[in-house]
């Protein structure tokens, strides 16, 4: 759905309506944009929790009117004793995609959370208690969430994979059987936890009660993360990538994350004379999938855990950095496409508040339903980030203690010449920075409204989640003449169905200049903007 708000208002976005809504109701009632974030990252993960969890990694992109923008990393490391040898002394050459042993690094969600709460109390005065901004989500734990279509979709696609998997059955099967499409969908543990946390404050998760809870669950299952490691962490602030575009100044995530990959696709285009092809045309299309390829083997030959990079992320967005890049792309010719990362599971959302303060957040368990993995007294689906890891040693993502896991998340925010700013990010694995540069193109180059920006056909080079091949997808709204000229290119083109879900969850919201906002959710989610 698309909505606007006049001067003075705020507004939310998320691929779920009462995740939206509950980030609304905190800005009606004078909260900032990180405490309504707080309230939608919270509610999404009780109404939409195939997708996301407190179990999981998150990442935040926070802008303020006259200051440079910054970030929260908050993605958790590898066990601090986990090591190749733990795998292969249980005959393992691989690290599981699934089950304990694949639930291997720390949460970071909740630790971002409070970090960005520390923000919102030391600048921008935030006052709101944690009681409030979590009581949306207990009651959708506590009452019962309708059950949507994806949810539905999800669980029948992985239930045979996942139902061995400990507590997987108790807590997302009904009867034995995937819920049915709008029953009501409890969390009771997850309401407790919730309650547990506005006494006792996010930290617990952490360096209290709770912690201790979650690591014995995590103990008497198998993983190999400690009490220890639960200690040890803390989401970071660190210095967002900023690319510079003929249009303005486009922010992203540095490493772990695969931000320098979607500005370094803008930063191609801009310079490929994006604003003279027709937009929706195989040109088009063309032109920003061989921009995904080059950007797509930096990436895969150089992305990382920063401490283990050998080159400056920043590096890849400067003028001699992308101008070759741009030169080796061919009009008339695709180029070559191998293997590529496996798919991943993530919600982005966004939020602009009457102050005109934004927030671009991202939180993920990485795939469908994360490792699987449901703990016995909290109810917490842990993520599977680490099962990217790779254990030879001489790989770019090797698995080392502490050590943070690639991820595909990357919140986008833009500040444009003209004085709009965007928050705008999906989720999808390799189709995040691909529906990006579709979403910004198509509002800021082309001029669409936000609306059609997001809703209009979209492609995908490599994978997703609920998909495991390397092909061009392409919705089928796009023309047969597109689809041919794709192919005579070159391009393996496998064509999906109009709106399909493979396509990620897409949304975005600009603020004018005069405080007016416009804002886009897409319709291939459950998604909603809200605003006053």
């Amino acid at each position: 759905m698309t909505n606007k708000s006049k001067t003075g208002g705020a507004m939310a976005v998320a691929p779920h309506f009462l995740a939206a809504q509950s980030a609304r109701d905190v800005l009606k009632e004078g909260g900032n944009a990180i405490e309504a974030m707080v309230a939608a990252a919270a509610t999404i993960a009780m109404v939409y929790p195939h997708m996301t969890s407190l179990g999981g990694d998150a990442f935040w992109l926070i802008h303020e009117p006259g200051q440079e923008p910054v970030a929260i990393d908050a993605c958790g490391g590898a066990a601090a004793g986990l090591t190749a040898s733990f795998y292969s002394s249980k005959g393992l050459g691989s690290i599981p995609v699934r089950g304990p042993l694949a639930a291997n690094t720390v949460a970071g969600t909740v630790s971002g959370w409070e970090r960005a709460l520390e923000l919102s109390r030391q600048r921008w005065g935030g006052t709101l208690p944690l009681s409030r901004l979590l009581a949306d989500a207990i009651h959708y734990a506590e009452q019962g969430a309708p059950v949507t279509a994806s949810q539905m979709r999800s669980t029948t696609a992985k239930q045979a994979e996942l139902e061995g998997q400990p507590g997987f059955r108790e807590c997302f099967l009904a009867d034995g059987k995937p819920p049915e499409q709008n029953s009501l969908f409890f969390q009771p543990r997850m309401a407790a936890l919730l309650r547990h946390l506005s006494r006792a404050g996010l930290d617990d998760f952490y360096r209290g009660e709770l912690a201790q809870t979650i690591a014995a669950d995590l103990a008497a299952i198998g993983s190999p993360v400690t009490l220890s490691d639960l200690n040890g962490y803390r989401a970071g602030m660190v210095k967002p990538l900023a690319l510079a575009h003929s249009l303005g100044t486009l922010y992203n995530l540095p490493p772990p994350t695969q931000g320098v990959v979607s500005l370094m696709i803008l930063g191609i285009l801009d310079r490929l004379g994006l604003e003279e092809i027709t937009p929706d045309s195989a040109d088009y299309v063309h032109c920003v999938v061989e921009a995904t390829k080059q950007a797509f083997k930096i990436r895969d030959a150089e992305i990382t855990d920063p401490r283990y990079m050998r080159m400056d992320a920043q590096d890849c967005l400067k003028p001699e950095f992308l101008d070759p890049l741009a030169h080796a792309i061919r009009l008339d010719k695709a180029l070559p496409w191998g293997k590529n990362l496996a798919p991943g599971d993530t919600i982005w959302m966004g939020a602009i508040d009457s102050e005109g303060r934004a927030v671009s957040f991202i939180q993920s368990i990485y795939h469908e339903f994360g490792s699987g993995v449901v703990l016995e007294q909290s109810g917490l689906n842990w993520q599977n980030r680490g099962c990217s890891f790779s254990l030879d040693e001489n790989a770019l993502n090797a698995l080392k203690p502490g050590r943070k896991p690639f991820h595909t998340l990357n919140p986008a925010l833009a500040r444009l010449h003209d004085g709009r700013v965007m928050v705008y990010g999906t989720m999808g694995g390799d189709g995040q920075p691909q529906t990006q540069a579709a979403v910004f193109t198509r509002a800021i180059v082309y001029g669409q409204s936000l609306q059609q920006a997001v809703s209009a056909p979209r492609w995908l080079l490599g994978r997703t989640w609920g998909s495991s091949s390397d092909t061009l997808k392409l919705e089928s709204r796009f023309s047969a003449e597109v689809v041919e000229s794709l192919r005579r290119r070159g391009h393996e083109v496998e064509v999906l169905q109009d709106y399909d879900e493979a396509m990620g969850h897409a949304g975005a919201i600009v603020r004018d200049t005069d405080g007016t906002l416009e804002g886009a959710s897409d319709p291939r989610s459950d998604g909603g903007v809200a605003g006053f």
